[in-house]
């Protein structure tokens, strides 16, 4: 403990400031709406930065790739946007049928993140094809970066084709089989056409899906798009491990470090989610649609307090942890197991007196030529594209969205499917 002291007594004492978390809020929702928004993420419009994000801001990246049913008219989706310096990417999503975390989490590598906390949510059912752009706007904002233009446009253009791709095969067999072709792309450096549609075939493959001549064309042209820029392995290593629930085991120091340091420099949110587990689900209904990738990881890890892990630091640096006493215990009955079938092989000899035997292992001896190291005993519907709202929000009260007529299609329209849908005629939503 003196040492966990020490060390913390050493680190600059400079809090981040709470400019480096960012809220987006659609800028079709009411006002009642917004503040509902700010209590589902756990915070206040006074301790976060607001962007409004338009329709406009979302056909800027995704006209030319998006239909304009996906695109729609009006924006409804918001995000809260938290920086981190390690852990990966985290994303929790609510209310979004067409996207989903691990959809937003891999295109936001693709965009250039590295490492984030991200909530992605709107106070009613939307498609969410349009959230990526508000976390991209908060993410800059927040942590004073510029991703590239072409980038995002790429990371757009592989959300769009994700979703289409899960109408037809499922969005998790989207989105795990567009993440291994990504990763092989990455990793092995494939530009070559031939190479990404051999790579595409393996994933299909692993994953028993069968593409059609259109699927397997759009994504080889995205991967190619994606493969012309530079991406840092390991952090796509990372969050992929994330998704797959095997980011969630740290070292002692590690976790004890990561702890520590978060507590002076607000980085809290590193690889535990952060502002994830500020939410406030009930805000959203009992029918809300909720989906995070922190739900892959280890319970008991998630669960695992600050002092939890200066605690365990401490027994595994000078009292071993309980892996280590489990490994040490194996050990030893392994030397006694092999202590026994050496004496046993010594009476044998004693008894026979050098005579053979015709059995190797009398009375079940251990074989003296044997190893004794050997001797160890997705809740929204796939095909929903082009949401169309019941832009009355009945908890909520929105008064201004219950008219479809007055007020036209949405980009990020709800998709219950009841009567009080905007005319299609006037514009989808998204």
């Amino acid at each position: 403990m003196m040492a966990a002291v020490l060390t913390c007594t050493g680190l600059p004492l400079t809090a981040r400031a709470d400019s480096a978390k960012v809220v987006t809020l659609g800028a079709n929702l009411t006002a009642e709406q917004k503040t509902s928004m700010y209590k589902y993420f756990g915070t206040t419009a006074d301790a976060v930065d607001t962007i409004e994000v338009t329709n406009a801001d979302e056909r800027k990246y995704m006209e030319g790739i998006a239909s304009e049913a996906q695109i729609g008219t009006r924006t409804y989706s918001c995000s809260y946007v938290e920086p981190t310096t390690s852990g990966g990417i985290q994303v929790k999503v609510g209310n979004l049928t067409f996207v989903t975390s691990s959809m937003i989490a891999s295109t936001l590598l693709t965009s250039g993140v590295e490492n984030c906390n991200v909530v992605a949510a709107s106070p009613i059912e939307v498609s969410g094809t349009g959230a990526l752009t508000g976390i991209m706007m908060a993410y800059e904002k927040a942590s004073g970066t510029t991703l590239s233009e072409e980038q995002k446009a790429a990371a757009t253009e592989e959300l769009v084709t994700t979703g289409e791709l899960a109408d037809s095969i499922g969005q998790k067999d989207a989105a795990d089989l567009m993440n291994e072709v990504k990763q092989e792309v990455i990793k092995d450096g494939l530009t070559d056409e031939g190479e990404i549609q051999d790579a595409i075939n393996d994933a299909a493959k692993t994953y028993n899906i069968t593409l059609t001549e259109d699927q397997m064309a759009k994504i080889s042209s995205l991967m190619q798009n994606i493969s012309q820029y530079d991406y840092d392995v390991n952090a796509l290593k990372k969050t992929l491990e994330n998704l797959e629930g095997k980011g969630s085991k740290e070292g002692f120091f590690s976790s004890l470090w990561s702890s520590i340091k978060g507590i002076f420099t607000g980085d809290s949110g590193s690889g535990d989610g952060g502002i994830i587990n500020d939410t406030n689900d009930d805000v959203l209904g009992a029918d809300a649609i909720i989906d995070s990738t922190l739900e892959a990881l280890d319970e008991e890890t998630k669960k695992e307090g600050f002092w939890d892990k200066v605690s365990n630091f401490f027994k595994g640096l000078f009292g071993g942890s309980d892996d280590d006493a489990d490994e040490e215990e194996t050990d030893e009955e392994e030397d006694a197991d092999g202590e026994d079938a050496e004496d046993t092989e010594n009476s044998d000899d004693a008894l026979t007196d050098g005579e053979n035997s015709d059995t190797d292992n009398p009375d079940g001896a251990a074989d003296p030529n044997s190893d004794p190291t050997l001797n160890n005993a997705d809740g929204a519907d796939p095909n929903t594209v082009n949401d169309q709202a019941a832009p009355e929000d009945a908890a909520l009260g929105d008064p201004a969205a219950a008219d479809p007529a007055q007020n036209g299609g949405a980009s990020d329209g709800p998709t219950d499917g009841s009567s009080q849908t905007a005319d299609p005629a006037s514009g989808t939503v998204q």
